[in-house]
């Protein structure tokens, strides 16, 4: 097993069953991501007997960075993984400090008309580890402390709930990355089910709810994920969520010319979200070679934006980074892939 991939918990109960102290685990979190040691053999205050069986029992083995692109406050990496995939990450400066959006699967089955993730299908989840491998690598590179998590890249997180909950817990220990819970945001298309689960996790994290349409006709078109789990469901689900959480909730609405940014989809989302303890991120799409979807233009998304404002919601517009790169997400894995 990867240690990267092992929650301080399991490596606590890993040190009992050898009947070991279970502070040992703690020595090892402070070694791993504190001193950032690269072996278990330069953990000083561990017996050379246990080192040796740390050794045997766990990997410290990394993916590597293959590409890094850079433009004004981003940066955009991709990771070659063992088995020669390639997952993203992008790296965003902001007022309040650095914050990374990582991938938590090998492409993705949810297949949104207007994703470059979703048009390479899935072929496999991330493991923990890959995923807290991410932070740790730009970290390394860029030599400083990322404050901020969000697992929005690749993938759909809740389609790989037990591992993305394994990261979570990761990186918000305190002895491990320690970037706290309400730095961290899952963004999610909305399987129904696996957000259901996420209610009973008692964390603190941010959710976003990739809803982009106002309507459940709509909505079937763009987001297959739609016919499974229909919007009246979805919605009911948040309201739950948001009560029994006591969690503001994100609503992310791309924003695509002719498609979902009329005045009157402004009203319907409105109508739709009168009452909830939500707002709307307003998300300039970023257009690609190989979909059709066009961006709204920015008077466009200024309408939406005044009428939802109008109608009492909170709306945000979403800062774009990355207009000189391969900023759609997916688009530079797309591109590795191809060749």
């Amino acid at each position: 097993m990867n240690i990267y991939g092992i929650k301080r918990e399991d490596l606590e109960n890993y040190f009992l069953n050898m009947n070991e102290k279970k502070f040992k685990a703690l020595q090892v979190f402070e070694w791993l991501y504190d001193k950032k040691v690269k072996s278990f053999y330069e953990m000083t205050n561990i017996k050379k007997e246990l080192q040796e069986t740390l050794d045997h029992d766990f990997s410290f083995k990394m993916i590597k960075i293959e590409k890094k692109q850079e433009d004004k406050g981003v940066k955009k990496y991709l990771f070659r993984l063992f088995d020669d995939n390639f997952v993203e990450a992008v790296l965003m400066e902001h007022d309040y400090g650095l914050s990374i959006c990582v991938s938590s699967e090998v492409g993705c089955n949810m297949g949104c008309a207007f994703c470059e993730s979703g048009r390479l299908k899935k072929v496999r989840d991330l493991g923990s580890y890959e995923m807290v491998e991410q932070i740790l690598l730009v970290e390394a590179d860029i030599k400083k402390r990322i404050s901020s998590v969000v697992i929005m890249g690749i993938g759909e997180p809740l389609d790989n709930y037990t591992n993305v909950m394994d990261f979570i817990k990761i990186i918000n220990d305190p002895k491990g990355i320690a970037i706290g819970a309400r730095h961290i945001t899952l963004s999610t298309c909305g399987i129904v089910p696996k957000l259901k689960d996420l209610m009973e996790e008692s964390l603190q994290i941010n959710l976003a709810i990739s809803l982009h349409a106002p309507n459940t006709e709509l909505r079937d078109k763009i987001m297959p994920i739609n016919r499974a789990y229909k919007l009246d469901l979805l919605m009911a689900t948040i309201k739950e969520y948001i009560e029994k959480t006591n969690r503001r909730v994100t609503i992310e609405y791309v924003m695509l010319d002719g498609v979902n940014d009329s005045e009157a989809h402004a009203n319907e989302l409105a109508s739709l979200l009168r009452g909830l303890n939500v707002y709307v991120n307003l998300i300039p799409y970023n257009e690609t070679n190989h979909i059709e979807f066009k961006r709204a233009g920015k008077e466009q998304i200024m309408k939406f934006y005044d009428t939802l404002k109008k109608r009492g919601i909170n709306v945000t517009i979403r800062k774009e980074f990355g207009s000189k790169i391969d900023a759609a997400c997916g688009q530079l894995r797309s591109k590795e892939v191809k060749a």
